[in-house]
């Protein structure tokens, strides 16, 4: 990924692939905020999980401009889709600049560096909810 960059400027998520001896790039998806707040400066590290999907956070952008959490599920037709599974705000924090992991039972851990009660940053849990919240 990159933090910026990108066809808007917000950063973007691309798939190297070496084939023939050569190296070929693809982009996954640009981040957009201009379009239905989208995650603003993806950053560091992004996951699998078994079934293929990627996950990862943004620094800024989002409902709130405080960062997202996203998931990019691969489409037969070899595109990308892009969801936002969670929205930060000054209370669950801000800023997110690092890695998320799994647990056993599927949900998602992470830390954000400003936000929370004293704004000196929160420990983050996501649980998938039914329907797939």
């Amino acid at each position: 990924m990159t933090h910026n960059g990108g066809i808007y400027g917000d950063g973007l998520v691309f798939q190297l692939r070496h084939e023939h001896g050569e190296w070929g790039m693809t982009v996954l998806h640009n981040f957009d905020f201009d379009f239905a707040q989208d995650g603003v400066g993806p950053n560091n590290q992004m996951i699998f999980d078994s079934a293929g999907n990627l996950y990862g956070t943004t620094t800024f952008g989002g409902a709130n401009n405080s960062g997202t959490v996203y998931e990019l599920t691969p489409e037969a037709d070899g595109s990308w889709t892009e969801q936002i599974l969670w929205n930060f705000n000054q209370g669950s924090g801000s800023e997110v600049q690092c890695c998320l992991v799994f647990d056993a039972a599927g949900d998602l851990y992470g830390t954000a560096f400003a936000g929370g009660q004293y704004n000196q940053g929160t420990v983050f849990e996501l649980i998938p909810q039914a329907g797939g919240a």
